[in-house]
């Protein structure tokens, strides 16, 4: 697959296979959430990758859906806020850093006929306990990673670019 079918096809997984995920293909999509721009390069983002059914467990507290702890693989996206970089007006970017790192990671993992779900609606206190995250570091988002075991194959329906684009302005 080209990058756009990769971008096209991709969909959130719900249902995985048992069978781990291979050690390489979980690097590569590391590698590729490393290589993810961020600004200013500053790099903030961290990862850890929960393969111990014991942890996987232990994120229940944090996300409970039984789809998500099944998952062979679950990893984390952490940002060090302090070490991203920030706006003049103060806005800052650790979000959108880990949101680009996610996007690498995720169509990767899509490349490599893995499965993901970007889960974001999870209790942040919860899994700095379970995965003993200092208090400074932030937990931006999770995904589980896995093979597939359900059969849709296309993403879901996006609105029609008549409704998203606008010429010059507004």
């Amino acid at each position: 697959m080209n990058v756009f079918e990769i971008i096209e096809n991709r969909h959130s997984v719900r249902c995985y296979k048992k069978t781990p995920v291979e050690n390489e293909k979980v690097m590569k999509i590391l590698e590729a959430a490393r290589f993810g721009p961020s600004a200013a390069n500053r790099q903030p983002c961290y990862f850890i990758v929960v393969t111990n059914p014991e942890v996987r467990k232990s994120l229940s507290k944090a996300y409970a859906a039984n789809w998500f702890l099944e998952a062979p693989a679950i990893i984390v996206c952490c940002v060090n806020p302090r070490e991203a970089w920030r706006r003049w007006d103060g806005e800052e970017y650790w979000k959108v850093d880990a949101a680009i790192a996610m996007q690498n990671l995720i169509l990767t993992a899509t490349e490599l006929g893995l499965g993901t779900c970007w889960i974001g609606a999870f209790h942040e206190k919860e899994v700095k306990k379970a995965l003993n995250i200092p208090k400074d570091i932030r937990v931006v988002a999770m995904t589980p990673l896995g093979y597939s075991e359900e059969t849709k194959t296309e993403a879901t329906e996006r609105k029609p670019l008549t409704q998203i684009i606008h010429n010059e302005k507004w």
